[in-house]
């Protein structure tokens, strides 16, 4: 049995992850993957191909680099925890405040609340995506992984469209305080799902990848509510739209990383 250690410079959120599982999920010599997202590691224990491992993680183009390679015994893996019931949380979580954000929205004319709603769509997707991916075939996860893709960037490009057409027009100013109380409300809400998943100081990859994930929304949420006090401070939908835009963008790269797989 060996261990594999290697640095993959583009590791910093679960799409990333997710490819690399995929991409190694064929390989059968395979033991365990540990991810050490925040260093952007990645130990890969194993019987034998280490020649193919190393280069499918390098067909990825994420800027992997072998670190070193030692002999372990089978008794020295790394048990890694049961976290599927808080992953299913929080893409609950996510999920429902996809639906609430995108109808609120929709009410207010608030192109920041559409694209945040997005943005929880995105992520219930990725979390999704790592818990199916669970036991299942690699053809399976790679058409879970295409539609889910070719949905988000569609999503997301109708979405950039009308912050577009809403710039030349100008005709709407959005509701200031729809934006505020249902961007503090998803504020909360991932700011309770990071407290859960701090909370159960797990150093399972998933874990740690939603860690950054959630920290990144809880940026968004912010930076929505601080839009609507723009709003409200100039009149102007301009604030609303160019945050809009900022995060329709953000959508769009997480589902170009995720069509990559």
């Amino acid at each position: 049995m060996y261990k594999a250690t290697f640095l993959i410079s583009q590791m910093d959120c679960p799409s990333e992850e997710t490819m690399i599982r995929m991409k190694l999920s064929s390989i059968s010599s395979i033991q365990q993957l540990i991810f050490d997202i925040p260093n952007r590691k990645l130990e890969v224990y194993y019987i034998a191909d280490f020649e193919l491992i190393e280069k499918q993680l390098q067909t990825l183009n994420l800027g992997s680099t072998w670190v070193e390679t030692i002999e372990v015994s089978a008794t020295s893996i790394p048990q890694v925890p049961q976290e599927r019931k808080l992953l299913w949380i929080v893409l609950g979580i996510n999920f429902g405040f996809f639906v609430i954000e995108s109808v609120a929205g929709v009410l207010a004319k608030s192109m920041g609340l559409i694209a945040d709603s997005l943005d929880m769509l995105a992520d219930a997707i990725v979390y999704g995506l790592a818990l199916m991916a669970v036991g299942k075939a690699l053809k399976t996860k790679q058409n879970v992984a295409k539609i889910a893709g070719i949905f988000q960037i569609l999503l997301a490009i109708i979405g950039f469209s009308e912050v577009i057409r809403r710039f030349s027009g100008m005709e709407n100013t959005p509701d200031f305080l729809w934006m505020i109380v249902v961007s503090f409300f998803a504020l909360v809400a991932n700011a309770y799902c990071l407290y859960l998943l701090q909370k159960s100081k797990s150093t399972e990859a998933h874990m740690q990848a939603s860690m950054i994930f959630t920290s990144n929304d809880i940026i968004i949420n912010t930076g929505v509510i601080i839009a609507g006090l723009a709003v409200l401070w100039s009149g102007s939908a301009v604030p609303d739209l160019i945050v809009g835009g900022i995060v329709f963008l953000l959508v769009m790269q997480g589902a170009v990383r995720i069509l990559r797989l």
